[in-house]
C-alpha cells in the first residue's frame, strides 16, 4: 500500500510539471505493467484530481489546465529559487532522490509560469563542479559517502595530507559540506579517536562497509560550529604590500576595506592569519608581485621558501648541464 501511495503521488507530480505523458514513459519509471499504470490514473482521476487522455502520436495524459495545487505562501521567485539552488546540489550529486525532489517542486508552478520561466531563463546559476570537469572523482565518492552517511554505513580510505603523505583511514561517516570551494566528509575517525574533516579530493580507494555504527550524538551542526571557532595555529597578524597591476585581484582576495592604496599606487593589506603552511602558500601563489612588510618571522620564512625554490631549478641544470 506504501509503495502504491508513493506511486500515486509520483505520477501526479510529473503530470503537473508536464504538459503531457504518455502511459509507457510512466510504465518504464515506475517498473510496473501498463494495466496499473491505467488503475493508478482512474485512481488519481477518482480523487479528484481531473486528467484527460489525448489519442494519436502526440497522445498520453495530462491534468486539465485549470488544476494545480495550490502552493498557499510560496511565490513564483521563491519557487524559481528553490529550483536553481537544488539544480546546483544535484550538478554534484548525481542523485536520482534529488531527481524526484526537483520534478515534486516543479509541480508547484503552474503552467502559465512555467512557460514564464522557460522565457525569460536562468539568472542565476549555481554549479559545484568546476570548469574542466575537475569534480567527476568527487562526484562518485560523494554520492558513495552520502548513502553511507544516511545508512551510517563505516567506510575506509587513503587519505593524503598537504604534504603529500597518505594514510588508511577508517570512519563513521556524519555529513559532507561545501567549503569554500571543495567538498568535505564530516566523520568520526577510528584511527584519530576523535571527529575530523576529510577533502574528498584527497580520498582515493573509499570502500563502503557492511558494518553499521550506532550514532554518537554529535550532530554535524555542532562539529560546525565547533571547527568554525577553531584555528589551526596561532594567528598572527601581517602587512602585505603588492603592486599595482594586481589590483583587481588584491580587492577580489581581501576586500576594500583591509587595502589602503598609497601614492605610487602600491596595496598594503593588513590581515591575520593561523601561523601554518596555507599563509605561506597563499603569499607564495603571489610570486615576486607581493612583499611581507611584517612580522619579520614570516617574511624571512617566505624568503627561504623561496630561495628552496630557486635551488630545486638550479640543481636540475647542473644536472642537465
Amino acid at each position: 500500500m506504501v509503495l502504491k501511495i508513493q506511486r500515486l503521488l509520483g505520477i501526479t507530480m510529473i503530470l503537473l510539471s508536464q504538459r503531457r505523458v504518455n502511459a509507457q514513459t510512466l510504465a518504464d519509471k515506475f517498473e510496473v505493467s501498463l494495466r496499473t499504470i491505467y488503475r493508478d490514473l482512474e485512481t488519481i482521476n477518482t480523487a479528484g484530481i481531473p486528467i484527460v487522455s489525448y489519442t494519436g502520436q502526440e497522445g498520453g495524459y495530462e491534468i486539465m489546465e485549470q488544476f494545480r495545487i495550490d502552493r498557499q505562501i510560496v511565490t513564483f521567485d521563491d519557487l524559481q529559487s528553490i529550483l536553481i539552488a537544488l539544480k546546483g546540489v544535484q550538478a554534484s550529486l548525481d542523485d536520482q532522490e534529488m531527481d524526484g525532489l526537483l520534478t515534486k517542486i516543479k509541480a508547484l508552478v503552474a503552467r502559465s509560469e512555467q512557460h514564464q520561466m522557460e522565457e525569460v531563463g536562468e539568472n542565476l546559476i549555481f554549479d559545484t563542479n568546476l570548469w574542466h570537469n575537475g569534480g567527476i572523482k568527487d562526484k562518485s565518492i560523494l554520492t558513495s559517502l552520502r548513502q553511507a552517511s544516511k545508512n551510517r554505513s563505516v567506510a575506509s580510505f587513503l587519505y593524503t595530507n598537504t604534504e603529500g603523505s597518505g594514510e588508511q583511514r577508517e570512519v563513521e561517516p556524519i555529513g559532507l559540506a561545501w567549503k569554500g570551494y571543495a567538498w568535505y566528509l564530516y566523520a568520526y575517525c577510528r584511527l584519530r579517536e576523535d571527529y575530523r574533516t576529510f577533502r574528498l579530493s584527497r580520498i582515493s580507494g573509499l570502500r563502503i562497509h557492511m558494518e553499521h555504527f550506532p550514532h554518537r550524538g554529535v550532530r554535524m551542526e555542532e562539529l560546525d560550529a565547533r571547527w568554525g571557532n577553531q584555528e589551526t595555529g596561532p594567528v598572527v597578524p601581517v602587512l602585505l604590500r603588492f603592486r599595482p597591476r594586481l589590483r583587481v585581484r588584491v580587492e577580489e582576495a581581501f576586500g576594500m576595506d583591509n587595502i589602503e592604496v598609497e601614492s605610487d599606487g602600491s596595496l598594503l593589506v593588513r590581515a591575520s592569519y593561523p601561523d601554518n603552511h596555507w599563509m605561506y602558500d597563499m603569499i607564495l601563489g603571489y610570486g615576486p608581485d607581493v612583499r611581507v612588510v611584517e612580522p619579520a618571522h614570516v617574511a624571512e620564512k617566505i624568503q627561504s621558501l623561496a630561495e628552496q625554490m630557486v635551488n630545486v631549478y638550479k640543481a636540475e641544470r647542473i644536472n642537465r648541464g
